[in-house]
């Protein structure tokens, strides 16, 4: 029994050394060409109503209850959300910086399943007759992340996810939707 424990213990502490070696903060990426100029999916970003259009999280929970304060959109534009399905979680975010047509800023604050503050960056940048739009976050990994970050690929899933968004963004921009 003894045996069985130690072993479990060394475990649990080789997975912590591991854990506690990886990067403390991290940075995901994903970006798609959008045809038309930067102003569309600018404004699209830039407006957390319209969100509901493209965002990959948006329809995971039609229960999910969401509040919107502040300015429509731009600097100060705030949204917040509460899914108890489980699914979504809830959190909130506000737009930190907008520079029209360029970049948009958001804090990104996650309050369940779990806590973390991040910042989501969309920058917007012309691609021949198109736009290059470039969706990424970044914040700090605490031990508990790291753990996680061992078991599953956080950087696959969250870019998944960015991936869809950045698809549906660019049919609504495009008048595909």
């Amino acid at each position: 029994m003894f045996i069985g424990l130690g072993i479990f213990v060394a475990l649990i502490a080789i997975v912590v050394v591991i854990a506690s070696r990886q990067p403390d903060t991290f940075r995901y990426t994903r970006a798609i060409r959008i045809e038309g100029p930067a102003e569309g999916p600018f404004n699209q970003v830039n407006n957390f109503h319209a969100w509901e259009g493209w965002s990959p999280w948006g329809k995971l929970d039609p229960a999910m209850t969401t509040t919107y304060t502040g300015p429509e959109s731009g600097v100060g534009a705030r949204y917040a959300w509460d899914s108890k399905s489980g699914k979504v979680g809830s959190g909130n975010m506000h737009i930190r910086t907008a520079t029209a047509p360029r970049l948009v800023e958001v804090d990104l604050v996650f309050l369940r399943p779990f806590k973390a503050n991040n910042l989501a960056i969309f920058t917007f940048e012309p691609a021949g007759t198109g736009t290059q739009v470039t969706w990424s976050m970044e914040g700090k990994r605490p031990l508990m992340i790291k753990i996680m970050g061992l078991l599953m690929n956080m950087e696959a899933m969250i870019g998944k996810d960015f991936e869809k968004g950045l698809a549906a963004l660019k049919a609504q921009v495009e008048g595909k939707a």
